[in-house]
């Protein structure tokens, strides 16, 4: 079982990593799953993510404080615009648009209610 773990663990780091310069892809939702599963498969793993010098400190804080930084808020917020904006360029039906935008609303309403660090 710790095997599996472990691949769920990668997969979700991959997916995380690719975020970070995907504004598509979430990157902080697929870190945390990657914390998770590498806590239930390998502590040395688990560790190094959480010391990890680009990854750590908004893991740490997530799971210290339930905290999200500012940086990392302004930083979504313009994502989840810049995709909203794309899908309006690229004049997707209506009710894609309807669906994206209270999706999204609720994910900054989430973001922008958390404490910052």
């Amino acid at each position: 079982m710790k095997f599996i773990w472990f691949m769920l663990g990668g997969v979700s780091l991959l997916l995380g990593s690719v975020g970070v310069v995907l504004p598509i892809l979430p990157t902080v939702p697929f870190l945390l799953l990657s914390a998770f599963f590498f806590a239930k498969s390998s502590t040395r793993v688990h560790d190094w993510l959480l010391n990890h010098k680009i990854f750590g400190e908004m893991l740490r804080d997530w799971h210290e404080r339930g905290a999200i930084n500012r940086k990392s808020k302004y930083f979504a917020t313009i994502s989840i615009v810049s995709v909203l904006g794309l899908s309006l360029i690229l004049g997707l039906k209506e009710v894609v648009i309807y669906i994206q935008v209270f999706v999204l609303s609720l994910v900054l309403i989430f973001i922008w209610t958390r404490p910052d660090n």
